[in-house]
């Protein structure tokens, strides 16, 4: 089992920055990538940013926050963080952490509670 906690979230100015953190413990081998993703009300869950590491590694961002988010992972600390800058209102959203684990027989995926950003002035 891996368990994710996210912070940073809040409410904020359009154009302002935040930067959410997300802790992860318990199982992280077979961990292969972490990730961002929101989900806006009435709407299915879309990925925000992503970072794998294995079979070459990646980062992914979606186009509407290319230039102003950057995922970053620190693995000796069992870390991810998004930073948000130039945020608009359409960024409003709950955002959740998630991590891809791999045991080489089962691909299993985590998510964290959740944590609200609100961009509003």
């Amino acid at each position: 089992q891996v368990q994710l906690v996210e912070s940073g979230g809040g409410l904020v100015q359009p154009g302002g920055s935040l930067k959410l953190s997300c802790a992860a413990s318990g199982i992280m081998s077979g961990v292969y990538a972490m990730g961002w993703y929101r989900q806006f009300p009435g709407k299915q869950r879309e990925l925000v940013a992503r970072m794998r590491w294995n079979h070459g590694g990646d980062t992914n961002y979606a186009d509407s926050v290319k230039g102003r988010f950057t995922i970053s992972v620190d693995n000796a600390k069992k870390m991810a963080s998004l930073d948000m800058n130039d945020l608009k209102p359409e960024d409003t959203a709950v955002y959740y952490c998630n991590a891809d684990r791999s045991d080489g027989l089962n691909h299993t995926q985590y998510w964290g509670q959740g944590t609200q950003v609100t961009v509003s002035s």
